[in-house]
């Protein structure tokens, strides 16, 4: 049986700091977090040029770092993605809009 070595990647874009979003890993000096690059790729199915035409101050080596280092991390970015979600519906619960009533 041959085993192959794991090779981890850097990521020189992204960022964990306890003091910002929780620890949640980050683009390097922004609050924008990989998981919010996620959604926008993933969920909303926009290119990555589009997120950075969304997100001017961002470049395309950043938004694709951030894809990647998602990639490389798939369990744990969508358990905390999970996690977010279950929150949102729990405020939802607890204070609804005043738009739908």
């Amino acid at each position: 049986m041959v085993q192959i070595a794991k090779k981890e990647t850097l990521h020189p874009y992204i960022t964990k700091d306890e003091k910002i979003c929780q620890g949640t890993p980050i683009i390097a000096g922004t609050r924008i977090r990989v998981i919010d690059i996620v959604i926008e790729y993933e969920k909303l199915g926009y290119t990555p040029d589009e997120i950075v035409n969304a997100h001017p101050h961002l470049s395309l080596a950043q938004v694709h770092d951030a894809l990647s280092y998602y990639y490389e991390n798939r369990k744990e970015m969508d358990e905390k993605m999970a996690q977010d979600e279950k929150f949102i519906k729990l405020l939802k619960e607890q204070f609804p809009s005043r738009l739908y009533l």
